[in-house]
């Protein structure tokens, strides 16, 4: 049996973080305020207002330890400018937090959450949607990509008379999703305007290398591909050809059935409106999903400074 990290089957490789040893961990906030120092500052502590290095901890009785810069003379701990920010939330709850949304596959619901964690459902949303902000990934994409685009929402079919359209089609009321897979592992995907090709293309250009080989299936808007910056291979789904020697959109399609039970199964219900958060998410999930699970929760937790979300920001509309 090969003993190569990538090999194992089901991932059996990677080493877990069982929920006793998560506890054990974070349940103690000089603990959890200690993991996040390391991630934010790996290279030692810095003032997020003038990004001063003289730094003095401050005497406190608060539960999350302040710092004072030297050379700006201001105030701040771990929280300031992150996606804690504000939060009155123990640093322990955060850490327990981001164990939780790294460890379901399919997602957590704010039901569960504010259970596990012993907070209001309402405080649990906020949680779990500011987290979905360290997901995100700028990575462009290596050849060779499979790309394809999918429609996310309720049927149409089980809405009130009242709500329904008059004309129903397969698609009605429900939001395109484009996702871009490199058979290299790495995923992106995004809610779209359309699949219209200015769309399509515009995703592409963005998001892949250029001169790279893209997989596809016949929709008619990724036509002509193969005469831009990118050599373009198509699977004729139409025709029931679903694989074409190296031609194919399997990779993404399983993807796709995953967001899809997260959908079903764990949410239920995905609002246009913070759809993005969800897609990114799963997709950001997905693309740390070979690793340990503190090392993927490392990673999450680097990745908090400068991404303020407050709850009135998270409820306009």
């Amino acid at each position: 049996m090969s003993s190569g990290r990538k090999k194992g089957p089901g991932k059996a490789y990677r080493k877990g973080l069982s929920l006793i040893e998560a506890v054990q961990r974070f349940s103690d906030d000089t603990e959890a305020e200690r993991w996040f120092v390391q991630r934010r500052w790996p290279h030692g502590i810095t003032c997020p207002y003038c990004n001063g290095t003289r730094i003095t901890p401050k005497k406190s009785t608060r539960k999350t330890p302040s710092y004072r810069c030297n050379p700006c003379k201001r105030d701040f701990t771990v929280k300031t400018d992150t996606i804690m920010h504000d939060s009155k939330l123990p640093l322990s709850t955060w850490a327990l937090a981001y164990y939780l949304v790294s460890t379901h596959l399919k997602g957590v619901s704010s039901m569960k959450m504010y259970r596990d964690l012993n907070v209001t459902q309402k405080t649990a949303w906020h949680l779990a949607h500011r987290i979905r902000e360290t997901w995100d990934d700028q990575t462009v994409l290596d050849s060779p990509v499979e790309v394809d685009e999918t429609y996310i929402g309720g049927k149409e079919k089980n809405k009130h008379a009242s709500q329904k359209p008059k004309k129903l089609r397969g698609t009605t009321g429900k939001q395109a999703v484009i996702g871009m897979k490199s058979r290299a592992g790495q995923i992106k995907a995004k809610p779209i305007a359309g699949t219209d090709r200015y769309t399509l293309w515009h995703e592409i250009e963005q998001n892949i290398e250029k001169g790279s080989t893209l997989y596809t299936d016949d929709h008619g808007a990724y036509r002509g591909l193969d005469m831009s910056d990118y050599e373009h291979k198509v699977v004729n789904h139409s025709a029931k050809q679903y694989v074409d020697g190296m031609a194919h959109t399997n990779g993404i399609e399983s993807f796709w059935a995953m967001l899809k039970r997260g959908y079903h199964g764990t949410y239920h219900k995905m609002s246009e409106q913070h759809l993005h958060r969800y897609v990114t998410e799963f997709a950001g999930r997905h693309n740390i999903r070979s690793l340990d699970t503190i090392e993927q929760m490392d990673i999450l937790a680097s990745r908090i400074e400068g991404k303020r979300l407050p709850y009135k920001e998270l409820t306009a509309k």
